[in-house]
């Protein structure tokens, strides 16, 4: 018992992403990956059984195979579709991978200035970053070239 009076059962949870996405068909409503619980209802020798959905009065159940995410920390469900958000659970919450913006030609040009021989960089460096911004130039949308 706890101070309280009562014992507090530990809640578990399994891990999910569900993918971004967009809601409707404006652009505007962009979802991101973001990381779900599922709720663990129960443990047997074989199995971890978790509520997939709660809808309502009724919970759809769905399992996994105890062994196998507990030796990996990961599982695929077989006949899970990629959209599903337990297609792929884990133990643990999983680390969302996160990509930095590219730069803009204005920065890149600025990096092409300073790899420059006469401003103390080497030759290679200086072409690799020419290449890199006109890789970007030639791929930039008009309003982005124009605005130079």
């Amino acid at each position: 018992m706890t101070a309280q009076g009562e014992d507090l059962l530990a809640v578990e949870y399994l891990y999910g992403i569900e993918a971004e996405h967009w809601e409707g068909d404006d652009s505007r409503f962009y979802v991101p990956s973001r990381i779900v619980t599922f709720r663990i209802t129960k443990k047997t020798a074989k199995r971890i059984y978790y509520v997939r959905a709660e809808r309502g009065p009724a919970e759809s159940i769905g399992f996994v195979d105890r062994e196998a995410i507990e030796t990996h920390g990961e599982v695929y469900r077989k006949s899970a579709g990629w959209w599903e958000k337990d297609a792929h659970l884990y133990l643990k919450p999983p680390v969302l991978e996160t990509y930095a913006p590219a730069p803009s030609l204005t920065e890149l040009k600025a990096a092409m200035r300073a790899a420059h021989p006469d401003m103390g960089g080497s030759h290679e460096a200086f072409l690799e970053a020419h290449e890199r911004y006109e890789r970007a130039r030639i791929n930039a949308p008009r309003e982005e070239i124009g605005s130079r």
